[in-house]
């Protein structure tokens, strides 16, 4: 980025994405807000006259989109920015559709600037980033059974003021087969890697921060290699927490799928290769009659138990030498005295 580079980002009062609607929900500058110059449907329209008519036609209609919609955010959207204001403004490349927003708030005075390079120079620099700033942390990765509160521990860490690194959070995924959250779809690979550069920039290197131990994928997201090489050889926090309580635990958590024992039988079908059909027949039969505590003990002891000593095992050289912090229940009290001594 030759322009603003990803450290000035912070220097502007708004960051503005004048793409389309789709182009932003793909992915987008950390806190940008998007005031598409051409709609999806109108930047379509377009690009069918550049390829099929000629390029000036396409250029003569753009423009008069591009300067009807800027209008209408001047008139709607920008009309109380003070005259101080001083916005960023993006597109894919940063071309003509940057450069006419950038131009006309210039020309009223506001101390607009324009990207260079655009959306493309800043997706090349966050992946460049995540090359490197991952190693220049220090982590403290909470590790624990599937269960055993290493969510909500973090969540009392964060209250507590420490530096804590949500992966799952900015996945919106809680990790294992039936960790998708319900009516919170993940965000594309793009975005969570943006979520996720934004939220290390910030951290400070001095202090360490505490992450969950994961694997290399978050439901469909893969975290990136450097990230996960610094979590490998880090620190580790284990959570000891009862079987039971436990399971009782999940039962909270997943309640969605005590609402809805087919959808959580349709996940349960994906396992049928390593389970056998009679085990995931079993485990269907008791989601349809409501015999969750057994289902659940069975899940930790047959599935998630086994993979979760596997998986740390082989990846976490620190484990053995981890700090102990025993979990009686997740009572917020308890949590939050366990995150009190961690720090």
């Amino acid at each position: 980025m030759s322009g603003a580079t990803l450290s000035q980002l912070n220097n502007f009062d708004e960051i503005i994405d004048v793409r389309t609607p789709t182009e932003f929900s793909e992915d987008h500058i950390a806190g940008a807000r998007n005031f598409p110059v051409l709609s999806n449907e109108e930047r379509a329209r377009v690009g069918t006259i550049y390829k099929q008519v000629s390029t000036f036609d396409a250029k003569k209609l753009g423009a008069a989109l591009v300067a009807r919609n800027i209008a209408d955010h001047l008139t709607h959207r920008f009309a109380d920015r003070p005259k101080s204001w001083r916005p960023l403004v993006y597109c894919w490349r940063g071309g003509k559709r940057s450069g006419a927003m950038t131009h006309i708030l210039q020309q009223i005075g506001w101390r607009a600037e324009q990207l260079d390079g655009g959306y493309k120079a800043y997706r090349r620099a966050v992946l460049q980033a995540l090359t490197t700033l991952p190693g220049q942390l220090r982590y403290r990765v909470i590790c624990g059974s599937t269960g055993a509160g290493k969510s909500e521990l973090l969540r009392a860490l964060a209250a507590l003021g420490a530096q804590v690194l949500d992966l799952e959070a900015l996945a919106a995924h809680r990790g294992s087969i039936l960790g998708g959250l319900p009516d919170c779809p993940q965000p594309g690979q793009k975005l969570f890697e943006s979520r996720l550069w934004n939220t290390l920039r910030r951290f400070d290197p001095a202090q360490p921060v505490f992450v969950e131990a994961e694997s290399k994928k978050i439901g469909s997201l893969r975290t990136p290699d450097a990230l996960l090489d610094a979590m490998w050889r880090s620190e580790c926090v284990h959570l000891d927490a009862d079987r039971e309580a436990r399971a009782d635990y999940l039962q909270r958590e997943y309640a969605h799928f005590l609402q809805s024992p087919e959808t959580l039988c349709v996940k349960l079908d994906y396992l049928t290769a390593m389970h056998g059909r009679e085990r995931i027949s079993r485990w269907k039969d008791w989601a349809r009659n409501g015999q969750w505590s057994a289902l659940v003990l069975e899940l930790l002891d047959n599935h998630y138990d086994p993979a979760y000593q596997k998986s740390m095992r082989k990846h976490y050289a620190r484990l053995d030498t981890a700090t102990r912090v025993a979990i009686e229940d997740m009572r917020e009290e308890n949590l939050r005295r366990a995150a009190a001594q961690l720090i």
